[in-house]
């Protein structure tokens, strides 16, 4: 069974922040299920709904996005899909 998670990156708008979060993903043979990304004035926000393989390693992928995090100055977080939505049921 395919496990899925959801990545929310958000940050001040600027050159390459998709192209390095992405980048991260693909070298992590983590396949982009579905993807929403918009600027609200000067703030870049994306959504990304992301195929893994084994749910354990989110924290070491968390972790590989702390260099672009510090590098952009981007907030982001990596969920398990049913966390996620648990949390935001209404």
């Amino acid at each position: 069974m395919q496990n899925r998670a959801v990545v929310s990156v958000v940050g001040k708008d600027q050159v390459g922040i998709i192209s390095k979060v992405t980048t991260i993903l693909s070298e992590n043979n983590v396949n982009i299920h579905d993807i929403s990304q918009t600027i609200l004035q000067d703030f870049f926000t994306m959504i990304m709904l992301i195929d893994i393989n084994d749910p354990s390693n989110l924290a070491t992928l968390q972790d590989k996005f702390k260099p672009v995090e510090s590098e952009l100055g981007l907030n982001i977080n990596i969920q398990l899909e049913d966390v996620f939505q648990a949390m935001h049921r209404v």
